[in-house]
């Protein structure tokens, strides 16, 4: 099926599923090592990217027809370097210690594939209601993972869920111990390794999606 005849429903939710930017297209990976660590920094990251994503998309299909080809890279990430200060000064602001969390991430949001991706390849063809559906999806589906990447890690790693410790003391005088693997980069390899194969082992998976990874 071609981009130009998906319903709106379908633009949206193939980014938070069939087509996820991580799962499915492996994109983003970086951040979703570094970000992961608790949920809180995956949460937000994720709110970020998405926010950066759709309006990109929708900024960038309203000038599509007036931006030169020459040009249009640099376009595109004038456009998304502008969001993500404007994202960078709102968490420092309002959300200054998991702004610190994120340190250089959120900036790095500017290089990020998923961004620019999804802006050449949707945005420049496409008008702007279905651009910013599917800039929207393809964040929602990101943040989907990094949460799910980061409830693992942050559970095993440091037996806490959202900052709150989940593991009775009874378990720890028993002699449980958090997994250290968890907190460091290896771990969350794992666990996106993991997300791939069950997403693709799924019914729903066609045999075009199991044989793409």
């Amino acid at each position: 099926m071609s981009e130009m005849k998906l319903t709106l429903k379908e633009t949206f939710f193939r980014g938070i599923w069939k087509e996820n930017p991580v799962a499915y297209q492996v994109l983003g990976i970086c951040s979703a090592l570094a970000v992961t660590v608790q949920m809180k920094t995956a949460i937000v990251m994720g709110i970020a990217l998405t926010v950066v994503t759709g309006m990109s998309n929708l900024i960038i299909s309203m000038l599509r027809k007036k931006i030169p080809s020459t040009i249009r890279i640099i376009v595109e990430l004038t456009v998304i370097a502008s969001l993500v200060i404007v994202i960078d000064q709102v968490l420092q602001a309002f959300l200054y210690d998991i702004s610190k969390q994120l340190s250089v991430f959120v900036g790095l949001i500017i290089t990020n594939c998923i961004v620019l991706g999804r802006a050449e390849a949707f945005a420049l063809a496409n008008d702007p209601l279905p651009s910013l559906l599917d800039g929207l999806g393809n964040g929602l589906g990101y943040g989907l993972i990094l949460v799910a990447v980061a409830f693992v890690r942050e559970l095993l790693g440091a037996g806490k869920i959202v900052g709150f410790s989940v593991i009775p003391q009874s378990w720890m005088d028993a002699g449980y111990s958090h997994m250290g693997l968890m907190v460091l980069a290896p771990g969350a390899f794992f666990i996106i390794g993991l997300l791939v194969w069950l997403k693709n082992s799924l019914p729903g998976a066609s045999r075009e999606e199991k044989t793409a990874q």
